[in-house]
């Protein structure tokens, strides 16, 4: 689902409040990645200017609802702030797993070098925060913080998993809620947080919904690294393969097929056999689990929005979980 199009639904569902929202966003990132040299305002702002679909902010406003302060400065800082973090978390991702190209363009660090990427992603995470505390509202900082360090551990505990044969689905759902969900939740309580109007007193049941539809967003993310094709990934099909990332879909096919259990994926060194490694993947079945298995958690967020909300947001925020995954139909 294409950033407008996504937009576009949530307006017709929610109301026309979002497009100006959006617009000033990309505005405010564009500036906040300015001012601290050349180089550094190029990588930081061709980082955020590769965006994706914004699904993170565009949460915030919709849980903020209308009965915010129209384009106030403290939601769009919020706003901006999420995505500044989810920015900075790629460019350190494709530090440490030294990718080449991320949504089809050469990372920071194919171009740049370690030192520069890595520079890159701690400006972004420090623009975040710096643009977070100017609300003045250490309960916002509390939250995003937390999904940070949420970030860290998540990361910490795939290092660990690195090439690991004996991965837990248990250990796996862990991984993706620190590494991904909790930004996601962060968003939407940042977002009741911001509101003036009844998702200011939901603020965990909203926390929720964020939590399972980044869950849902990462499964898929992991079923679309198998499947591919890479021109509608912006990278090679079995990245994982090839980083010795264990996700969801290796898991379930070692379950599945003795062959995938007892490889050993150092083994797994070029394009052409991460690729042989995705075809048996997806004969195992293992996809077709994967993807179930996040359109019931894509179910359970949209059954648990709260009722107090009116009925244009609710069905605003339906979309949003909707569109995860028709991101991968």
């Amino acid at each position: 689902m294409a950033v407008g199009a996504s937009v576009e639904a949530v307006v017709e569902a929610g109301g026309s409040h979002i497009p100006p929202l959006m617009a000033a966003l990309e505005q405010r990132l564009a500036a906040l990645a300015a001012g601290h040299g050349d180089a550094l305002a190029r990588h930081g702002g061709e980082t955020i200017a590769a965006g994706g679909k914004r699904l993170r902010p565009l949460a915030v406003f919709v849980v903020a609802g209308p009965t915010a302060p129209a384009g106030g400065p403290s939601l769009l800082r919020a706003a901006a702030a999420v995505e500044l973090v989810h920015s900075a978390t790629l460019v350190h991702d494709d530090v440490l797993d030294g990718a080449d190209l991320r949504r089809g363009r050469p990372t920071v660090v194919a171009a740049a070098g370690r030192r520069m990427a890595t520079a890159t992603g701690d400006l972004l995470f420090s623009r975040a925060f710096a643009e977070l505390a100017a609300n003045g509202r250490p309960d916002e900082v509390r939250v995003l913080s937390g999904a940070s360090t949420a970030l860290a551990r998540g990361e910490l505990l795939q290092r660990a998993d690195v090439f690991a044969s004996d991965v837990a689905v248990e250990r796996y759902i862990l991984r993706c809620e620190l590494k991904t969900a909790r930004l996601f939740e962060a968003a939407c309580r940042l977002g009741a947080l911001e509101s003036r109007g009844p998702a200011r007193g939901q603020v965990a049941e909203l926390g929720g919904f964020g939590r399972r539809i980044g869950l849902a967003f990462q499964l898929l993310d992991d079923v679309l690294d198998v499947s591919g094709p890479a021109q509608r990934t912006g990278k090679r099909r079995g990245a994982d393969l090839l980083d010795g990332t264990v996700t969801l879909p290796l898991i379930l096919a070692r379950e599945r097929d003795p062959a995938l259990a007892d490889l050993d994926l150092r083994s797994v060194a070029t394009p052409a056999q991460a690729e042989a490694v995705c075809d048996s993947i997806a004969a195992s079945g293992a996809l077709e689990e994967a993807r179930r298995r996040a359109v019931e958690l894509v179910v359970e967020a949209k059954d648990d929005i709260p009722a107090a909300l009116p009925a244009a947001q609710r069905s605003a925020l339906r979309l949003i979980a909707d569109g995860v995954v028709e991101r991968y139909s």
